[in-house]
């Protein structure tokens, strides 16, 4: 009696081994093509932030073009904004880049908010973290502040 182990139909490796080259190709080409997808919606608001952490553990937010104070977030307060900014100053501390150079918030006219860091180029879109996270932010732009 010849006892063989059952084997699979050729037609049936082939068309795995075919999958397997098309998912590899459609994984490269999606790489190389993917990052250069440009957002096309117009700005709606702007503004240039600068962050400075204070001795009590408050967050100090200004607008970098004139100087006025925004607002002191207490020490304790305000989670994804001060985690956010403390991943970018990472960065910057990492990349050897100093502190000065303000942060720019932006919403944008299809209702995404970013937060830039121009000295190193990071961008975050905000609303993957979720509305709520991102109005954080964009409640930013519309603040008036006092003279400093």
């Amino acid at each position: 009696m010849d006892e063989r182990p059952p084997t699979l139909p050729r037609w049936l490796l082939l068309g795995a081994a075919g999958l397997v080259v098309l998912t590899l190709l459609a994984a490269g080409i999606g790489r190389l093509v993917g990052p250069h997808i440009a957002m096309t919606a117009a700005a709606l608001h702007s503004r240039s932030l600068s962050f400075a952490d204070r001795s009590d553990g408050a967050v100090v937010i200004t607008d970098a073009q004139d100087g006025r104070l925004l607002e002191v977030m207490p020490a304790g307060s305000n989670g994804f904004l001060r985690a956010t900014m403390r991943g970018l100053a990472r960065t910057r501390h990492q990349s050897g880049l100093g502190r000065a150079a303000p942060f720019r918030v932006t919403e944008w006219a299809d209702g995404r908010v970013t937060l830039d860091d121009p000295a190193t180029g990071a961008v975050i879109e905000l609303n993957a973290f979720g509305s709520t996270n991102a109005a954080v932010f964009a409640r930013l732009l519309t603040l008036r502040g006092t003279a400093s």
